[in-house]
């Protein structure tokens, strides 16, 4: 089933929009340290590209995951700056830095991540009777086992049970 253009469109607003939120999320967050650790910043790293990544996967569609990315690289430019009582989000320091670069980085790898098709598995005997152009046979014995009776007597063809009518 096809999709139609309208559907996809609104499927790019809405993961642009929760791109946005993401990203200021992240962006808030990204400065939040404990002790030596930037927590902030792998927590919303994780988080960016987890919504990356399912957005991609479930949507299928390089357009929703980039749609997405932007939203979030244009939230992370819109409060980047120096706010109207003077102060900074992302601050002139190793880690602000170190976000903007890194939420770039996720959205390029995301996008541009190939698709893999899963490739159907196939048998030497399924590729043999392949190339030969014909279907392969279907087994009816299994080599080693007996499937004679003890008695010696033939079920009917029609009795699953083998005990006869």
């Amino acid at each position: 089933m096809r999709i139609g253009w309208i559907s996809r469109v609104l499927s790019w607003v809405a993961a642009a929009l929760v791109g946005g939120v993401f990203g200021v999320a992240g962006t808030i967050a990204h400065s939040v340290t404990w002790g030596p650790v930037p927590v902030g910043l792998i927590v919303g790293t994780i988080a960016c590209g987890a919504i990356l990544i399912a957005i991609r996967a479930l949507t299928h569609d390089r357009g929703a995951a980039l749609a997405s990315g932007l939203g979030m690289l244009g939230m992370l430019v819109l409060i980047s700056g120096v706010g109207p009582g003077g102060s900074i989000v992302v601050q002139e320091s190793l880690s602000g830095r170190i976000w903007i670069y890194l939420v770039a980085g996720l959205v390029l790898l995301v996008v541009a991540w190939p698709r893999i098709a899963r490739v159907p598995s196939r048998t030497e005997a399924s590729a043999a009777a392949a190339q030969a152009g014909a279907s392969p046979a279907p087994i009816t014995e299994v080599p080693g086992i007996d499937r004679r009776p003890a008695d010696g007597i033939e079920p009917e063809r029609g009795d699953r049970t083998g005990l006869g009518t």
